[in-house]
């Protein structure tokens, strides 16, 4: 009785429902979520924020539900109860999840991608080549696609951009409209 109870819980606290059944979730990150293809896409294969946030397998499931007690916790408290509060607080919230996600080599994303099913001849130029030296890097998908599904914390672009310069990423990496830069004749170059 005591399983079947416990595991139940889980699985009702492992709904979207659940997840926006808190004013912060449903007011600030599913607004966000909502615009982006993880929610709304051709294919009509939609990635509910357990599908990216929980594990499938039961053992890692039942650990990230107890990592979310300190979420209930911080919930009760009100650490995060206003939008200015969300925000103050939302890269520090952000690093959390991406450190994890970045542990776990994007193990929920590969739930549904796979550098193996990938067809990179389908793909964009910049995504096929971004793609191939991610798997020949051993890179992981949050690496790249820190805001697939919400928006960025605005600390965060100016640490990118600052980051983005002394790596000297093209600016079509991250901007797929913007014109192709070279390391010679990109934005960074001080003399342009």
């Amino acid at each position: 009785m005591f399983w079947g109870g416990f595991n139940t819980s889980v699985e009702l606290t492992n709904t979207e429902e659940f997840c926006i059944s808190c004013h912060v979730m449903e007011e600030y990150v599913y607004r966000e979520y909502i615009q982006t293809i993880h929610y709304e896409n051709p294919t009509g294969v939609r990635a509910t924020c357990p599908d990216c946030h929980v594990p499938r397998d039961w053992v890692h499931k039942v650990a990230r539900k107890v990592r979310a007690s300190n979420e209930l916790f911080h919930w009760l408290k009100g650490t995060i109860a206003t939008r200015e509060k969300f925000d103050a607080r939302r890269i520090q919230l952000a690093r959390v999840v991406w450190k994890v996600m970045k542990e776990t080599d994007s193990r929920e994303c590969r739930n549904c991608h796979g550098f193996d099913y990938m067809a990179l001849n389908d793909q964009g130029p910049v995504a096929a080549r971004k793609h191939r030296e991610a798997n020949e890097e051993g890179r992981t998908c949050i690496e790249c696609h820190i805001s697939i599904a919400h928006k960025l914390p605005e600390d965060f672009l100016d640490e990118a951009h600052d980051r983005f310069e002394r790596e000297k990423v093209a600016c079509n990496d991250c901007h797929e409209d913007a014109e192709e830069a070279q390391p010679e004749e990109g934005w960074w170059d001080e003399d342009e």
